[in-house]
């Protein structure tokens, strides 16, 4: 997927006052206009000028793709970054112009999958006696949270048109309680947290969509936690009792004797708090030792001897 430089497209600088974003689209969409254009590639102009205005020309879309940095050229091959919008303050409303569908993969791949929801253009007015907007941002927390329950300082980036006219953001930092037991995709709602309102209007509400960073062990799926847990071939084989860590604190388990590698075994109730709470399952992974020394060459020699008989590609035929 080609990374499409918009401020190069509508050949802006990137500190461009929203009016200047304004009149450079007003200009070339005079230009390619397929209705009245004799430019060969108008068409294919026209929309990729309109595309380019329909980040550019609204604020919170032009924050959030800025975020991006200026390092990215034109064409250049792109994916964007994990969690790139994380943290993000928005508007709810949709987008302000057409199905993001209409547009290239690029901007589907940033504002047309996930939820991205932008306020729409800036400016407009309003009566002296309104709401404020609610407001919308996808948070990440430790998975620990959930287990215990926590309250958190998080700082949210919230865009805005300073004075000049250019697109800036503002921090926005505020305590958060997160319940016990939250999943992943559930939103917090804090009453009064959004836009404030006008004149005597109440403020709107902010929502946080939760998800969990990710874990040097530990996945999670719906209310169940999984781990894949090493174990040697003798605990396997033998069957054991080990200690196996959790979010909550380390618990024994029984390794049954002749486990293989990929065998699921599930700790009931042990995943994310809830009624009910969900499972936590270990996956077990056989750990090889290394042979380093001449006394574990002949142990492995040794059980080559014993288990001649056994070939575990047996079953592809060789």
């Amino acid at each position: 997927m080609e990374f499409k430089d918009y401020y190069d497209i509508m050949g802006v600088a990137r500190d461009a006052t929203q009016d200047e974003v304004k009149r450079a689209y007003r200009k070339l969409a005079r230009k390619y206009h397929p209705d009245v254009s004799k430019e060969k590639n108008a068409e294919a102009r026209f929309k990729e000028v309109g595309e380019a205005y329909e980040v550019l020309g609204d604020t919170e879309k032009r924050a959030a793709y800025d975020q991006l940095g200026a390092n990215w050229k034109q064409g250049q091959d792109f994916r964007p970054p994990p969690d790139w919008n994380t943290g993000f303050e928005f508007q709810g409303g949709g987008f302000t112009g057409g199905d993001s569908a209409e547009f290239s993969d690029f901007f589907e791949s940033l504002f047309g999958r996930g939820g991205f929801r932008s306020g729409g253009r800036a400016g407009g007015g309003g009566s002296f006696h309104a709401q404020g907007q609610d407001r919308h941002a996808r948070v990440l927390i430790d998975l620990e949270d959930s287990y215990n329950g926590a309250t958190r300082t998080i700082t949210l980036r919230v865009p805005d048109v300073d004075a000049q006219g250019r697109v800036v953001t503002k921090d926005h930092t505020l305590s958060v309680t997160i319940p016990k037991g939250i999943r992943p995709g559930q939103h917090l709602r804090l009453a009064g947290q959004g836009a404030p309102g006008l004149g005597q209007g109440k403020a709107g509400d902010l929502f946080l969509e939760v998800e969990f960073k990710p874990h040097a062990h530990y996945r999670v799926e719906e209310r169940d936690v999984f781990l894949e847990l090493p174990v040697t071939p003798w605990e396997a084989a033998l069957g054991a009792s080990v200690k196996v860590p959790t979010p909550a604190g380390a618990v024994e388990m029984k390794i049954p004797p002749g486990s293989a590698s990929g065998r699921k075994l599930r700790l009931k109730g042990r995943g994310l708090p809830g009624s009910p709470a969900g499972d936590f399952y270990v996956e077990l992974q056989i750990a090889v030792p290394p042979a380093t020394n001449a006394e574990a060459k002949a142990l492995y020699a040794n059980m080559a001897d014993v288990f001649k008989p056994f070939n575990p590609r047996q079953k592809l035929g060789v």
